[in-house]
């Protein structure tokens, strides 16, 4: 038992010593190996290393890949003109020799994105007090983002190097203060309220005229269609006059004897009529008192 206990206790240390002495870099990181807190040697390919164990010697890892920074604050600069905008960015950057870096910057990746936020932000604001807000919203914003991007390298690659490639600088957004901005809003909104008051007059006086226009084209018709229409009655009744007369001409005789049957006709339609009539004295009942036949032939 004493045995496989030393066994056991020698493979553990073993691979305690191991443990402590074999590391791995990843291709998409550099191995930074420190010797009594000096960098020691930076490993650039990604594999499996040896390093003496800790407290002798240490290793840490800085991210290798191309970074993205987007602007955090959104405080307004000026433009040439006095105009305060607020300006969103992003900077795409990457660790390029690690040894400069942890020496002038940092250990990790946010001390360097925290420092080259500033750096990016008074390039920003020194670039725009020179330009006009039409300028930083024409074709000139990209004149704009080279000069930014030139004043940034100028300082990372000053008299003491960050280690860091600036690969480019682009603006996402430009706008005015939310002030200013909520006033423009306001400008925009009553000036499209004007407009359309307008169109709505416009089309208001416009639906008045059409609908007097159809109103007095519409009286025309129907007076045009009424004269039309007596017209068309008076000839008929003149007609009809004519025929009548031509018919009851032949037999006048006839015709009284016809005229008294209509006018009884429309006399006693309605049984609940009261008809108050002295029958010796009337013409009305003529026929009745001769008995309906008393007509003489006409003369031919």
């Amino acid at each position: 038992m004493n045995r496989i206990g030393l066994i056991l206790s020698l493979v553990l240390g073993f691979v305690v010593l191991a443990s402590s002495t074999l590391f791995v870099v990843d291709q998409r990181q550099f191995g930074v190996v420190y010797s009594l807190g000096q960098i020691k040697e930076v490993i650039t390919e990604p594999g499996l290393n040896i390093k003496l164990p800790p407290p002798f010697q240490n290793v840490t890892y800085i991210d290798k890949r191309l970074l993205t920074l987007d602007s955090t604050d959104a405080d307004p600069m000026l433009t040439a003109e006095k105009q305060r905008v607020v300006i969103d960015w992003y900077v795409r950057w990457r660790i390029s020799e690690p040894s400069e870096y942890i020496r002038n910057v940092g250990q990790n990746e946010s001390a360097g994105a925290s420092q080259l936020n500033r750096v990016v932000r008074n390039a920003f604001q020194e670039e725009v007090n020179k330009r006009t807000v039409n300028e930083l919203l024409s074709l000139k914003r990209e004149a704009l983002m080279a000069d930014v991007k030139a004043e940034v390298l100028e300082k990372v690659k000053g008299t003491k190097p960050w280690g860091v490639d600036v690969v480019d600088v682009r603006i996402t957004r430009v706008d005015y203060v939310e002030a200013i901005t909520e006033s423009v809003y306001r400008r925009m909104e009553a000036e499209r309220k004007r407009v359309a008051n307008e169109l709505r007059s416009t089309g208001a006086a416009e639906g008045e005229k059409i609908r007097a226009d159809a109103d007095r084209q519409r009286e025309v018709t129907i007076a045009n269609a009424y004269r039309d229409a007596q017209k068309i009655k008076g000839e008929g009744d003149a007609e009809a006059s004519r025929i009548y007369g031509d018919a009851f001409g032949r037999d006048p005789q006839f015709a009284q004897f016809y005229r008294s049957l209509e006018a009884y006709k429309a006399s006693f339609a309605n049984k609940t009529d009261v008809m108050v009539l002295d029958p010796s004295s009337t013409e009305f009942f003529k026929v009745m008192r001769n008995g309906g036949g008393a007509t003489t032939p006409a003369k031919k």
